[in-house]
């Protein structure tokens, strides 16, 4: 059902009373004791699906392939593969407790998409999970743009950072990603919704293999919540994109802290329906706002900016 600008705001006012938890993964993450190793592990089935070590020896594909409805994968770890890490194809999937990590296509001077995670938008949840060290996105939806639905991430880190040795065709100390997230759906129709809670988001800065680099980059027909996130070490924390031929995104936050960045929010294309409620700044952002080309579209509201606590206080406790 099509959710109008105002209901959207009023549902991020109700969903406040679930925010404060301590964000980024807890507990055990990846495999437990003696996985079971495989080099792909196609899902054709509903079911569980726990305790996989898919060590892809750089394959390409994608390597957890699920082109089942009612999927849960727990507590697994994808690694080492030039293709992705999960396609969904899939509805009604959870993901949880992953591991997911050194995903690397082309080199750092050929950039070749390898995401974490995506495929089709639908009823999927991503939780728990610790996804990085990626040549595309961690997370990706629809690529192909012919899908719409929800995706939830929560209590995920989202990540990037300076290669500790050779691999792959890139080198030691070399940066590889483009975003945490980046959103893709159909121009028309039904916006894709896409909830971010609780998660923590780093490393998303030059040098990289992309001129700009963000960890948030919201785009197209859909309708993003972010809530409770800690932003860190990144170029750009929120990269919200307005109205082009493939439609404009429309972003709530709320409850949000961002450290060490170049600029906080990138507004572009006079993005409408722009929604902020308690957004932090430390003292290290360089650039607060910045709305190239143009300012904030229609329905833009900024509410409650504050001084966030210092960023192990907010890893540690949430955003209160």
């Amino acid at each position: 059902m099509f959710i109008s600008a105002v209901k959207f705001s009023l549902l991020l006012l109700l969903s406040l009373s679930l925010v404060n938890a301590a964000p980024g993964p807890q507990g055990v993450i990846g495999v437990k004791g003696d996985p079971k190793r495989v080099l792909r592990l196609q899902i054709t089935k509903p079911g569980i699906y726990e305790n996989y070590l898919v060590d892809s020896n750089w394959a390409g594909g994608n390597r957890v392939k699920i082109s089942a409805d009612n999927v849960i994968i727990r507590n697994c770890e994808i690694r080492n593969a030039s293709g992705n890490g999960i396609g969904v194809f899939g509805n009604k999937i959870v993901i949880e407790n992953c591991r997911i990590h050194h995903l690397l296509a082309g080199s750092y001077s050929d950039q070749v998409d390898a995401h974490g995670i995506t495929g089709r938008w639908g009823d999927v949840t991503i939780r728990n999970c610790d996804i990085g060290l990626v040549s595309g996105d961690c997370i990706q939806f629809d690529p192909d743009r012919r899908s719409t639905g929800r995706v939830v991430i929560e209590q995920c880190r989202l990540w990037t950072g300076s290669l500790s040795r050779d691999v792959a065709g890139f080198w030691k100390g070399q940066r590889p990603g483009e975003n945490a997230l980046d959103t893709k759906a159909m121009v028309e129709g039904v916006r894709a919704q896409v909830i971010v809670r609780d998660c923590i988001l780093h490393g998303w800065k030059q040098p990289g293999q992309v001129s700009l680099m963000a960890a948030l980059n919201l785009k197209e027909n859909v309708q993003a919540t972010v809530t409770n996130c800690v932003f860190f070490d990144n170029e750009v924390a929120f990269r919200l994109r307005g109205p082009t031929k493939r439609g404009g995104a429309w972003v709530n936050i709320a409850n949000c802290a961002i450290y060490t960045t170049e600029v906080g929010v990138r507004a572009e294309d006079n993005i409408a329906n722009l929604k902020i409620y308690r957004l932090g700044f430390a003292r290290d952002v360089k650039r607060k706002f910045h709305t190239p080309g143009g300012e904030f579209g229609a329905g833009y509201e900024n509410r409650g900016q504050f001084l966030p606590p210092p960023l192990k206080e907010a890893v540690a406790d949430g955003i209160k």
